[in-house]
């Protein structure tokens, strides 16, 4: 028996090439939707649910299947050639009812893109994602950023902008969870996110895939009502809406609906308000420690010793400090002409230890960014390099606040080689952090 009827008083007809179309199809897109990999499950059953992050379902929302071991494009192209497969094999068997079968298959994908786009409208909504750029940013040269790094801080200087497109995002999810308004969300997803996936490609900024697979899935849903919006909108003939209606056969089938609804509900207000609680208690992106207190901004180097030796401001001496800047939190970045093996990955992922939050450092050139534990009794600080490629590179220092706006640091580094810098901080004022709005003397 068929889970639901027609109630509109006609009956379709499928033709013998649509049929393998949409058996095709269905293959395709559960094995797109549907967790079939076991290591999803193992990643589920293991999260810690009494101290839940918010970065724990939000990973269980990025789903994309994985075959062979092969990611990228592979976990797309890959299904196509078993759904072939399955659409063949499938043709020999009892004929199933097409209308239910498009029915649940929209289903299915409707309910997985809305908690895949929601899930990212939240960590845009709650600038997570494209954090405003930091003060050692603000000091690097344009040339040494990656690509995907301009386009973060270009959407990142503007928070209420991200806010508005995190919220654009959910508003599309929440269209999707609504038979009647799936058209206008899907559409909205796939010029949304198809222009994201465009600048992911366009700034190598590492969700192209998943940007892809978020409009393949909004494009089968749209394509629903599409004849009927181009016949009523480009050919600008009468067109009658499509008023199909499912009439279910069975009461426990509108209770698996309901309950299907409902955790979807409570999967989305968990996940929004811990995405809320991360970015109000500590950006996952940034260090939580807080910096050394007195010590934030933008330093010259007035003085510095290697092993005693005074020397000299240099713009190429692959040992002497140029300048260093204090974050608000417990990072120091210091500018020295040595080379640098550059953090290539895009710093996607949640880490509880500062050292491991490498957003600050991964996609950038020209700085050393050096995580910290200070000892407020000894007046000690102790660093080490965030970037995985130097991190050998430590030192352990002393430090003095001669005033309000000299630092002296001495100690040694990892060769135990002594190091000795006088800091001159300089008052400067930003723009970003000004505004251009109002009068600024610079």
């Amino acid at each position: 028996m068929s889970l639901f009827n027609v109630s509109s008083g006609y009956t379709s007809t499928w033709k013998n090439s649509e049929k393998l179309v949409i058996k095709f199809l269905f293959i395709y897109f559960i094995i797109l939707s549907v967790p079939l990999d076991w290591k999803y499950y193992i990643s589920l059953f293991s999260i810690d649910w009494t101290g839940l992050n918010f970065y724990d379902l939000f990973t269980l929302s990025k789903y994309v299947p994985v075959f062979f071991g092969l990611d990228g494009y592979a976990s797309l192209i890959i299904p196509v050639f078993l759904a072939a497969i399955g659409a063949i094999i499938w043709q020999r068997s009892k004929e199933p009812d097409y209308d239910s079968l498009y029915y649940w298959l929209r289903v299915i994908v409707r309910y997985r893109l809305a908690i895949g786009i929601i899930a990212y409208g939240f960590i845009k909504l709650f600038p997570l994602q494209m954090p405003y750029p930091s003060l050692s940013n603000l000091h690097t040269n344009y040339g040494d950023f990656y690509a995907w790094k301009i386009y973060f801080h270009t959407v990142g200087i503007a928070q209420w902008y991200e806010s508005f497109l995190g919220f654009v995002e959910i508003l599309a999810g929440v269209l999707l969870l609504f038979r009647r308004t799936v058209t206008f969300g899907s559409g909205i997803i796939i010029g949304f996110t198809g222009n994201v996936f465009a600048a992911n490609l366009a700034y190598d900024a590492g969700e192209q895939v998943y940007s892809l697979y978020l409009v393949i899935l909004a494009a089968f849903l749209f394509a629903y009502d599409a004849p009927r919006l181009y016949s009523l909108l480009i050919r600008e003939r009468y067109t009658i809406a499509n008023k199909f209606q499912p009439t279910f056969n069975s009461k426990n089938i509108k209770n698996i609906r309901i309950a299907l609804k409902a955790f979807i509900a409570v999967f989305l207000l968990v996940l929004g308000a811990t995405t809320y609680a991360n970015y109000t208690k500590e950006p996952y992106k940034l260090p939580k420690t807080t910096g050394l207190s007195g010590s934030y901004g933008y330093y010259n180097v007035r003085e510095f010793k290697l092993n005693n030796q005074l020397i000299p401001y240099s713009r190429t001496d692959s040992n002497r400090w140029q300048n260093v800047v204090f974050e608000k939190w417990a990072t120091i970045s210091i500018k020295i002409a040595k080379p640098i093996t550059l953090d290539r990955s895009t710093a996607e992922g949640y880490y509880s230890n500062d050292i491991d939050r490498n957003y600050e450092s991964a996609g950038v050139g020209g700085r050393r960014y050096f995580s910290y534990d200070a000892d407020t009794v000894k007046k000690k600080l102790y660093l080490v390099n965030k970037n995985k490629n130097h991190s050998e590179e430590k030192f352990e220092l002393n430090y003095q606040f001669l005033n309000d706006s000299t630092i002296v640091l001495s100690g040694v580094n990892e060769k135990k080689d002594s190091v000795h810098a006088v800091l001159d901080k300089v008052n400067r004022k930003y723009m970003l952090y000004e505004g251009r709005r109002k009068p600024v003397r610079l």
